[in-house]
């Protein structure tokens, strides 16, 4: 990617903007491919979901990533290039396809501010290919048009503009412009006006993707366990909602972001499909200036009513032999999956209790250094999925999945997130999860089962974490 330092363009002015442009547009003629304008400034305070609300058209694709407690929030809209695969090498196409992009890039601007510069984001299903018809590919890869971010109180937005030999330059001044300017002092009251004026939708249906199958997959899975055939498989459920009208996939991401501050909320969706959204409290991985953080969460228990039945069910979790026994085959797993990238990452002695607003987890953060000779979606290729969605040993456990479930999980239980030029990225587990397409909305959750599991355990489980998005979709 070539960079313009900020000192050759010391007027940030239209003429300024113009001849940045007018040079890309050189470029694409003299390397006969289409340059990558990426334009990046730090702005004073904007809110990315309420921006996204003002842009979001459901043809188009959007990207959204919260978590609260981080105070960070990403937002992008539009693709200015896309790519779609299926495949085992996915990871590697999308890998190939960023690499082509950012070689024809040319970025200026605020690129030392958080969220600069281009970023790309994506969507991997949970299986390396997906039936035809499925709403989304296994994986699906876009440069965002227009792009906002919020990180520790400061605020910054991205275009991207696509520069071929013949572009109109003084049409996109005039469109980068005037978005910035938008962008720059955003006026929130109209919006926040339509969607008070907008009633919810109400649900008039709920069906089972697998009726009356789920009981009978776990006592399945517990008979294989049993039999050698694998030690751990995380079987899920689905149910599908039907309303008297379309669902407001982003007034429900913004009660998801409400609700769960300590989870991630994420919506990723447009094009020919839906809005694929919920609020995940697992990180896969995260790279920031060459540190890895990524971490294992298995092993629930409920919340209590009150501080002492809390308490209780926390206990009775940190002393589950089994719960423990659960979490142990995350933690290893992705230790030894990364060791296999020459990555020595190292994990806390003990789990810690993972609080959410309905469930608590147990959770072990797993630190490492990392240089740029390993890629985070070289990674994301080796780590996915890990026991915590799919099962251990992965070989085994993995293929049983659908056979077992008799759903198609698409993008629930994948991978979404975010990386840039600098090899720094956020991928997050895409559990607690709902499709939304008009006036359907298809909801997931899952659980481990291990030696130990109990089917009637692991339905109250899964109809737990499910009521957490249903609750949420009809503004409870």
């Amino acid at each position: 990617m070539q960079i313009i330092p900020s000192s050759m363009l010391p007027e940030r002015d239209e003429g300024a903007l113009r001849s940045f442009l007018e040079g890309c547009r050189e470029a694409a003629r003299e390397k006969g491919h289409f340059q990558i304008a990426s334009i990046s400034l730090a702005v004073r305070h904007i809110a990315p979901l309420a921006v996204l609300e003002s842009i979001y058209e459901p043809e188009e694709l959007h990207f959204y990533i919260e978590r609260a407690s981080d105070e960070e929030a990403l937002a992008g809209a539009e693709a200015v290039v896309e790519a779609r695969f299926n495949g085992p090498d996915r990871f590697e196409q999308v890998k190939a396809f960023s690499d082509e992009i950012l070689e024809n890039t040319i970025a200026v601007g605020d690129l030392s501010e958080p969220f600069t510069g281009p970023h790309f984001f994506t969507a991997f299903a949970f299986d390396d290919c997906v039936a035809e018809g499925s709403a989304f590919p296994a994986a699906t890869v876009f440069l965002p048009r227009w792009q906002v971010s919020r990180s520790k109180g400061k605020y910054g937005a991205v275009a991207n503009l696509r520069i071929d030999p013949d572009t109109d330059v003084d049409l996109l001044v005039a469109r980068v412009w005037g978005a910035y300017s938008k962008f720059g002092a955003f006026d929130y009251t109209s919006e926040e006006g339509a969607l008070q004026a907008q009633p919810e939708p109400k649900v008039v249906s709920r069906t089972e993707l697998a009726p009356d199958h789920y009981a009978q997959a776990v006592e399945a899975a517990l008979a294989e366990i049993r039999s050698g055939a694998y030690e751990k498989i995380v079987l899920a459920r689905g149910v599908e909602l039907k309303a008297d009208k379309a669902w407001q996939p982003l007034n429900a991401l913004n009660r998801l972001r409400e609700r769960f501050s300590g989870c991630f909320t994420f919506s990723y969706g447009g094009g020919q499909a839906g809005s694929f959204m919920g609020a995940t409290p697992e990180r896969l991985l995260q790279i920031r200036d060459g540190h890895l953080l990524t971490e294992a969460i298995a092993g629930s228990a409920p919340r209590g009513a009150t501080a002492g039945e809390d308490a209780k069910y926390a206990r009775g979790l940190l002393e589950s032999v089994k719960d423990q026994h659960e979490h142990a085959y995350v933690r290893d797993s992705i230790i030894r999956r990364l060791a296999n990238l020459g990555v020595e990452a190292k994990a806390e002695a003990a789990p810690r209790l993972l609080p959410l607003a309905n469930v608590q987890h147990l959770r072990t953060p797993i630190k490492a250094e990392v240089g740029e000779t390993v890629h985070l979606l070289d990674m994301l290729s080796d780590m996915h999925p890990t026991p915590a969605v799919g099962g251990t040993p992965r070989e085994a456990a993995v293929p049983r999945i659908k056979d077992l479930e008799r759903i198609d999980r698409g993008l629930y239980a994948g991978v979404v997130g975010w990386f840039n030029h600098l090899n720094e990225g956020e991928m997050v587990v895409s559990i607690r999860s709902a499709l939304i397409e008009g006036d359907s909305a298809r909801l997931y959750a899952g659980a481990g089962i291990v030696e130990g599991s109990d089917p009637d355990k692991e339905m109250r489980e899964t109809e737990m974490k499910l009521h957490a998005l249903l609750d949420v979709l009809v503004g409870e």
